[in-house]
């Protein structure tokens, strides 16, 4: 019944829209940086004798570049939660322990020696 009840889930799309507003720059970026992207190539732009072309080319790529990012900021926010450690009869490793010893360390507030 629990395996019914979570295929429903992924079946309706409510898990995809916890990150809405990275969902909408993405595709507003997606949108804008095609549609500069092509009136640059195909649309004559010259104004004055200079071409404008070019500009438009490079800002649309800047665009849809920008939207990568919006693309991986909605993608990582709709990945669901690892199972924890203490879920899986997880045993703590050396390579665990040295891990959580570095991050205290880094953590920690440096002292310097000057100070009595």
């Amino acid at each position: 019944m629990a395996k019914l009840k979570k295929r429903d889930q992924s079946l309706d799309g409510s898990g995809l829209t916890h990150c809405k507003f990275a969902l909408v720059f993405a595709v507003l970026m997606d949108f804008l940086g095609v549609a500069a992207l092509l009136t640059g190539v195909f649309a004559p732009l010259e104004i004055k004798g200079r071409d404008f072309g070019d500009l438009l080319v490079y800002s649309g790529a800047l665009l849809i570049l920008f939207s990568m990012a919006g693309w991986v900021m909605w993608y990582s926010g709709n990945i669901e939660g690892l199972a924890v450690g203490k879920e899986l009869n997880y045993k703590r490793s050396a390579v665990d322990r040295l891990a959580r010893s570095l991050s205290r360390r880094i953590r920690r507030p440096h002292r310097s020696r000057s100070e009595p």
